[in-house]
């Protein structure tokens, strides 16, 4: 009976579950070093020219970035990416760094220099602000009638180039490509617009069949935002796919949507798991900080976990939850504790934070879910869920509702991985 070792923000937990099935990605080794796997990307992107027949001698360039709460291996790539730059002959003062916050909190400077890296200091950084008309600007309409406001130093830019990295996302799909503009750069108005097609038209009801993980074929959610990041005409993406320990396996870069394509084949082949019967309990790490780093973000391992049970089925999940649930509106949405009258509201005035709300409790009532974090037991409850001190309690908690031999699976790198239970 092996120990397995799982992530709880800062620390390591100790795991052992009799019989249980480890389901990891698939093994993958970095071919090169971070600085050469981005030179070697950049040498040949995907569906563009390379940014040297892109950008000229004093241009003003953006670069857009992903915030803390999303690592994306940023510190490494880039400043071999502006010394591209450098090399192209674009000076450092016609550089801007804007941090994709869409409606995310503002970064501290330590934070920003955890993205930056050597650059910090180097070169000028802003934060994004969805709500603040003065930084704002309206680029028009999608055909579906959504209005499109981005950042005004992105859309007046001479060039753009986005930057992120390439994972699962729980009704957008995949993250990474074009979520780094929208919502990333994006008025708050335009964030809840795009998203609101997760839902199917009032007279279905419920959610989009096509709007959940691993899939953008149909999804009315990737569409509305690919076509509104294609309204700021980026120049360039730069995505990576990284291990669960976050080395980085693999760049790509080019088009805003052949790169990133090529991103999200490669995430599902390392991340996707294959399993022939759902299992009774399932123990899901978020993969530790900054993936346990509020709620918000620790909801994408619940996401998929409950992906590998059986209906009813019992989820631990260890999330610590520093920074509590990552948004002062999103706990405010459990008032609604009656599915149906959540949906109504959602409808009404929706809101990224409450889609993710209702998510979470449609999940706590159609399986069982334990949590271990740093929220109340009252917090907790509202999310309909257990709360459990630690995992020992959290483990102890879930026997009586299991039957006698349960079929279990741990997941060391739940915000990654996605069980797929085949037929």
């Amino acid at each position: 009976m092996s120990v397995v070792q799982l992530k709880y923000g800062q620390e390591t937990l100790s795991c052992t579950v009799p019989g249980a099935r480890v389901l990891r990605p698939r093994p993958a080794t970095p071919q090169a070093a971070p600085d050469a796997l981005v030179r070697t990307a950049l040498a040949r992107p995907l569906g563009t020219p390379p940014l040297e027949a892109l950008v000229k001698p004093g241009e003003q360039v953006v670069i857009v970035t992903s915030d803390i709460t999303r690592y994306t291996g940023s510190e490494h790539y880039l400043p071999v990416l502006v010394e591209h730059l450098n090399a192209c002959g674009v000076a450092d003062a016609d550089l801007t760094l804007v941090v994709a916050l869409g409606i995310h909190r503002a970064q501290s400077e330590a934070e920003h220099r955890k993205i930056m890296g050597p650059l910090h200091g180097r070169i000028k950084v802003v934060d994004h602000d969805c709500d603040n008309p003065a930084e704002l600007v309206t680029l028009g309409e999608t055909r579906g009638g959504i209005p499109v406001s981005v950042n005004r130093r992105v859309a007046e830019a001479d060039r753009v180039i986005v930057t992120g990295t390439v994972g699962f996302h729980y009704f957008a799909g995949f993250g990474g490509g074009r979520k780094g503009l929208v919502p990333g750069v994006a008025s708050r108005a335009t964030c809840m617009a795009t998203h609101f097609g997760v839902f199917n038209p009032p007279e279905i009801g419920g959610k989009h069949p096509r709007a959940v993980t691993g899939v953008l074929d149909g999804n009315p959610v990737h569409e509305a935002i690919l076509e509104a990041a294609r309204m700021i005409a980026p120049d360039f993406l730069f995505n990576t796919v990284l291990a669960p320990d976050k080395e980085m396996l693999a760049v790509f870069c080019g088009d805003l949507e052949a790169a990133h394509l090529a991103g999200c084949d490669l995430c599902r082949d390392l991340y996707q798991v294959e399993l022939d019967e759902p299992a009774d309990l399932a123990v899901v790490s978020c993969g530790g900080y900054p993936k346990d780093i509020n709620f918000i973000q620790a909801h994408k391992a619940l996401d998929y976990g409950v992906r590998a049970l059986r209906p009813g089925g019992t989820l631990i999940l260890l999330a610590a939850c520093a920074d509590g649930f990552g948004n002062k509106t999103f706990f405010d949405w459990f008032r609604y504790q009656d599915l149906h009258e959540f949906e109504t509201a959602l409808r009404r005035n929706y809101e990224i934070n409450g889609q993710t709300a209702h998510a979470t409790l449609t999940k706590a009532r159609n399986f069982r879910v334990i949590l271990v974090s740093e929220l109340s037991a009252a917090q907790t409850a509202a999310m309909g869920m257990e709360k459990a001190a630690d995992l020992d309690a959290a483990l102890t908690l879930a026997q009586p509702g299991l039957p006698p031999a349960p079929r279990a699976v741990i997941i060391p790198d739940g915000g990654s991985v996605l069980p797929h239970c085949r037929g």
